[in-house]
């Protein structure tokens, strides 16, 4: 599988938008279809607060790890943030508008990534199920 050439910081970004509970969470591998990126994760929020909360926890928890955006667009808006980091491309969506533009639809000759091959997701919700109680 080509997937091991992938960054293998791939797992930080992953667990950032799991960090703030986005729903919805898929990765495509663009390589074989564009120049501009490698990777593109696409995820959803279910309001227009949560969206940016989302986006604002990625920015942050990657800068933590010493991993910085070229650019960042929407994040005051809360329908669509778009995050570049170079190789890597974060879709941050209020759901409705994720329906509205389908990046999965435009993009569904690009191949899928397996969260599962990244992060243990069972893990992660038992560690955020336990704050929500």
């Amino acid at each position: 599988m080509a997937q091991n050439d992938l960054d293998p910081q791939l797992k930080l970004y992953i667990k950032a938008a799991l960090g703030r509970k986005a729903t919805n969470l898929v990765l495509l591998d663009i390589r074989e279809l564009t120049s501009f990126a490698d990777v593109f994760i696409i995820c959803s929020g279910r309001s227009n607060r949560q969206v940016s909360a989302i986006a604002e926890h990625i920015k942050k928890d990657l800068k933590e790890n010493g991993i910085q955006p070229l650019s960042i667009e929407g994040m005051t808006e809360g329908q669509w943030v778009l995050m570049d980091y170079g190789h890597i491309l974060v879709h941050v969506f209020l759901e409705p508008v994720r329906e509205f533009y389908d990046l999965e639809g435009f993009w569904s000759s690009a191949r899928r990534i397996s969260v599962e091959d990244y992060v243990d997701i069972s893990r992660l919700e038992q560690r955020t199920g336990e704050t929500d109680q």
